[in-house]
């Protein structure tokens, strides 16, 4: 394992300590200007999701309406009852992407998508960087709030559902991530790069998790363009299972 990321996992509670949990479930506020100008304003306002930590898989309640949920795994992704019946449904759920711009709106599964495999990232960083196929490499330090911060390359093996294969993870003299840049493929070719930032990490069973966090897109010079807010996440009430 590359040394920086070993250091990142034992600060959030070590492999061994992940290794004996299955599942998390937070309470999530969504927010932000993404969702808005994808036709799906909030849905994602007060939800709780529940994530597997060894298989990818997330689940959302509600979703849309009382009484459904959403139901994702890298190759599919679904709308149920609250009892498991399938309400609709796609496989290849990606695919259903092609040709989209960033201002194209989104069905209720095009955001069942999205909002599952992102909040799985999110919910199993940095463990999930450490399993098979993962490919990571140091790059050169990076100045910002008066830090200094080592980056992380990462690129993602095919099996994982994610925001683009390539992304870069900043880490503190603490050991926290700081900052996630990756591109948003599913927004469409001419997506720019976003800052996905993190704060108020906090120990839950064991475990460092960030509570909060502010996605920006940058300009040019990978600068986050800070006058709108594309997406925000606080969680609360965080279980490990």
């Amino acid at each position: 394992m590359n040394d920086l990321l070993a250091k990142v996992i034992a600060v959030h509670g070590g492999m061994d300590r992940w290794n004996e949990l299955t599942s998390v479930s937070a309470r999530v506020l969504g927010g932000g200007g993404l969702w808005a100008l994808k036709g799906q304003e909030g849905v994602l306002n007060d939800v709780v999701t529940r994530a597997e930590l060894h298989r990818q898989s997330a689940r959302t309640t509600p979703f849309g309406a009382p009484g459904l949920r959403s139901s994702v795994t890298p190759d599919r992704a679904a709308i149920e009852t609250e009892a498991g019946e399938v309400v609709e449904e796609r496989t290849r759920p990606r695919d259903a992407f092609a040709g989209h711009e960033v201002g194209t709106p989104w069905d209720r599964l095009h955001l069942a998508y999205f909002n599952g495999y992102a909040m799985w990232n999110y919910l199993t960083e940095p463990f999930l960087l450490a399993g098979p196929g993962f490919r990571i490499e140091e790059l050169a330090p990076h100045h910002e709030y008066g830090e200094v911060w080592r980056p992380l390359r990462v690129v993602f093996p095919d099996g994982v559902a994610t925001h683009s294969r390539e992304q870069t993870y900043y880490v503190d003299e603490a050991g926290h991530i700081r900052r996630h840049d990756y591109v948003t493929e599913v927004f469409g070719p001419r997506a720019p790069v976003a800052a996905n930032y993190s704060f108020d990490a906090r120990m839950v069973d064991g475990i460092l998790v960030p509570t909060r966090r502010l996605v920006y897109l940058t300009d040019d010079n990978g600068n986050p363009v800070k006058d709108t807010v594309i997406v925000s996440i606080e969680l609360q009430d965080i279980r490990f299972e």
